[in-house]
């Protein structure tokens, strides 16, 4: 086996679970694509948490629609697109690439007009058939702050002084 092969992958990944994909890829259709945010019970436990880098946020349905709200007012025209990974018996890690224009203030970021593309890696445990418990990292405020800057004046560079010899 040679070190170009993807053999050594296929054999540390563990099969994919089709039941947690689908429940990944029906929630996104639903919430994201089709609007219907009311449908957010049938995805995510009362209890749902989320970890992200910032701190740890619970509240269930509330929280979902409620961030949902907060993406589709900054990027009404939101895409998401989906890779998934590896799953295992409770979880899934997989990705997803989010694309829209940036129409509206996000986060403290006013809006810039641009077109934008992020992308999040998440891991979903799942129960009885529900999103429990996720933990989310995203490139989204790097990519606002790219936006930001790209938007700014041009300053010119500032002077150093000279090197000392």
């Amino acid at each position: 086996m040679g070190y170009g092969s993807s053999t050594l992958f296929t054999r540390l990944s563990v099969p994919m679970k089709p039941q947690a994909n689908e429940l990944i890829r029906s929630a996104t259709d639903a919430l994201f694509h089709e609007g219907h945010v009311e449908a957010v019970h049938e995805y995510f436990a009362p209890d749902y948490l989320v970890h992200t880098t910032e701190q740890d946020w619970r509240g269930g349905a509330q929280l979902i629609q409620s961030v949902i709200g907060l993406y589709r007012g900054a990027f009404p025209d939101l895409k998401v697109e989906l890779q998934f990974f590896m799953s295992s018996a409770d979880t899934v890690s997989w990705q997803r690439t989010m694309r829209a224009t940036h129409t509206g203030a996000f986060k403290g970021f006013p809006a810039t007009g641009l077109p934008m593309v992020w992308r999040e890696m998440v891991v979903s445990r799942i129960e009885n058939s529900r999103i429990t418990e996720e933990w989310v990292v995203t490139d989204l405020a790097e990519r606002l702050l790219f936006a930001r800057k790209s938007l700014s004046p041009k300053q010119p560079p500032a002077k150093r002084p000279p090197a000392k010899p």
